[in-house]
């Protein structure tokens, strides 16, 4: 199962199907085609700014690795090195852009697949019922009953268990 996050425009009413049009769904976790095509992969997801930024970054590297006189072995595991960390933060820096476009993350939905994922968040975007603050939207809620949680009914895990309010 991975992780899927919903980014939608800023001040969009959950319910709203409109929303839906205009939303994306970054998978969390690393990216192969990130780690293979680096620049190209950012271009293709219209992430400008961070496909300059790498440009400009993987330029300068190299320029590096020739001042510095690096072997040809050399400069091929430091360009690896720099494209496995491109491969991993990739969804990272497309929910950053997002957010700086005005569409934060909204939503997490868990999937096997992307298709799962795009069903899963449309019906829980949607569903205004399942929404807390539903109500003051113009939507209709159900009663969601709440477990009460208590401090003395915790179950003790960690190394403290009465670090607080036992002095």
């Amino acid at each position: 199962m991975r992780t899927y996050t919903l980014h939608v425009p800023e001040g969009s009413v959950r319910g709203d199907p409109r929303a839906l049009e205009q939303a994306h769904l970054v998978r969390d976790g690393f990216s192969w085609s990130a780690f293979a095509f680096t620049v190209l992969w950012f271009l293709r997801h219209r992430l400008w700014l961070a496909a300059l930024i790498v440009l400009v970054g993987l330029v300068a590297l190299a320029l590096a690795g020739r001042a510095l006189g690096l072997s040809p072995f050399a400069a091929l595991i430091v360009t690896l090195l720099v494209s496995l960390l491109i491969g991993m933060e990739a969804s990272s820096l497309r929910r950053w852009t997002y957010g700086r476009r005005g569409k934060p993350a909204q939503d997490a939905v868990m999937a096997g697949s992307q298709e799962e994922a795009e069903l899963k968040a449309a019906a829980r975007w949607l569903d205004a019922a399942s929404v807390p603050g539903a109500a003051a939207t113009g939507f209709a809620t159900t009663a969601v009953s709440r477990p009460t949680h208590r401090r003395g009914d915790d179950a003790v895990i960690g190394l403290f268990p009465a670090s607080e309010g036992g002095r």
